[in-house]
């Protein structure tokens, strides 16, 4: 992988993790700012009780995906980003541009998703 290819995907992942820590940041502040409101109408209180669920299920799946940046960012440092982690070969450029986090080449991934369908 070329020096300048290096330079933008770190930039890309590095930014893509300051957003989800950005997001993480305000929702817990949202969070806790809402807690303090009492909603005497139980339709009310399902609503932003169901919000907060959505919200708390969001903000999983983000925390997942910044582990995966971090992952990234490491596979970085230590040199092994863009390399299959089961065949060993070179990911393509298109694929890491789609998901910078990915660790397996499109053949791989392909296989991977066809035996967890059987």
């Amino acid at each position: 992988m070329r020096k300048r290819e290096i330079v933008q995907f770190r930039s890309q992942l590095q930014h893509q993790l300051a957003e989800l820590v950005g997001q993480g940041e305000e929702a817990v502040r949202r969070m806790v700012s809402g807690e303090a409101e009492e909603i005497p109408d139980p339709n009310d209180r399902a609503t932003v009780e169901s919000e907060r669920n959505w919200a708390l299920r969001l903000g999983d799946r983000d925390r997942r995906l910044a582990a995966k940046i971090e992952a990234a960012l490491e596979r970085l440092e230590k040199g092994t980003y863009g390399v299959c982690e089961s065949c060993g070969k070179p990911i393509a450029p298109a694929r890491l541009r789609a998901r910078p986090v990915t660790t397996l080449c499109f053949d791989c991934k392909t296989e991977s998703e066809r035996s967890e369908r059987t």
